[in-house]
């Protein structure tokens, strides 16, 4: 697959301008609704799917199956990201008028970190074959793991990048505004929200780590990495307020990813034995999705308790006194403690 330079500089300048969009919609502080996050989400995903059209009609059908196979397989790993970003939120009891600001430039990092991992990938693969079968092992590894610890949650408390800000860099407990630094004393220190911030980007590098080598296992190609992951990463803020609070119903997610992780690590591990069909790839992660999405709210259906997590959380809003803040996050850490 041949792609030009302009292509790359095109699909990059669209990224940046959706990007630019986007902050300038939310360049105010306030609480995203779930009719707003509906809006957005319809928003990312129709950009997502046209990029794909075009993909599909510029390269044809192997081409534009393999970014779709792509794009599933990182827009359905975020949900569970969007999981542990509730859990980060609620833990550092982080207003919900500042978090889309936090989510903005975790998405901006994503993106430039996403880019190193996967121009690395690429590299790789294309010097050293053998890369892809240690990706396909490290695949099967990571989804029966999954399938072990599926009732495991994300810990912020132990956290280590918490951990090393709270002793190198000078902090303040409380919030200001949608600040990441103020100066205070005479001297600049960083607010909560920049260790969220920080908090959150470890966080994807983590699904990174994951989601990274199974694009590599529906496509080898850099630029259809690279796009699915974009376009797919771009839709990760509206996805969280919309799915938020909702995210205790999904009781399947985990067993779901963890098959789609098998399967593509198998497929990897299998790549000069068996040539799997793009047609296959994709109606496997289809159906997958669909079982797990259909099981998980069935099994759930009438389920309206909140999440515990986010229950503190709740009564902190943007205008809420430093004190009040404070109080919120013990409580968070009291329940998560007992």
């Amino acid at each position: 697959m041949d792609v030009p330079l302009w292509v790359w500089a095109a699909t990059v300048a669209v990224i940046l301008a959706m990007l630019a969009v986007d902050l300038l919609a939310h360049r105010t502080a306030h609480e995203v609704s779930v009719g707003e996050a509906a809006i957005w989400s319809a928003v990312w995903v129709g950009l997502g799917v046209a990029f794909g059209g075009v993909v599909w009609a510029g390269y044809g059908a192997q081409a534009g199956g393999e970014y779709f196979a792509g794009y599933l397989i990182e827009k359905s790993l975020a949900v569970d990201n969007v999981f542990v970003i509730v859990m980060i939120f609620g833990y550092f009891a982080v207003p919900r008028a500042y978090q889309h600001r936090v989510l903005f430039y975790g998405v901006l990092g994503a993106l430039v970190f996403r880019a190193v991992l996967i121009a690395a990938g690429a590299a790789l693969i294309d010097r050293f074959h053998w890369v892809l079968y240690v990706f396909g092992a490290f695949l099967v590894i990571t989804g029966v793991r999954m399938v072990r610890h599926r009732d495991q949650h994300v810990d912020p408390s132990r956290n280590p990048v918490a951990r090393i800000v709270d002793r190198l860099v000078p902090t303040t407990d409380e919030f200001h505004g949608q600040r990441f630094w103020v100066r205070t004393a005479g001297r600049w220190v960083a607010t909560p929200l920049f260790t969220v911030l920080l908090v959150v980007e470890a966080a994807d590098l983590v699904f990174a780590v994951d989601s990274i080598p199974a694009i590599f296992a529906v496509t080898t190609e850099p630029f259809l990495v690279f796009a699915s992951n974009a376009f797919a990463v771009l839709g990760l803020r509206a996805m969280y307020f919309l799915l938020a609070d909702l995210m205790h119903r999904f009781v399947h997610l985990k067993v779901g990813l963890a098959v789609i992780l098998v399967f593509v690590g198998v497929k990897m591990l299998l790549l000069d034995v068996v040539t799997v069909p793009i047609g296959l790839s994709l109606g496997v992660i289809v159906t997958v999705l669909a079982i797990t999405v259909a099981t998980s709210l069935r099994s759930t259906r009438g389920s309206g308790q909140p999440r515990p997590e986010t229950a503190p959380r709740a009564e902190v809003t943007a205008d809420t006194p430093p004190v009040r803040e404070q109080a919120a996050r013990e409580a968070v850490n009291a329940g998560r403690l007992g």
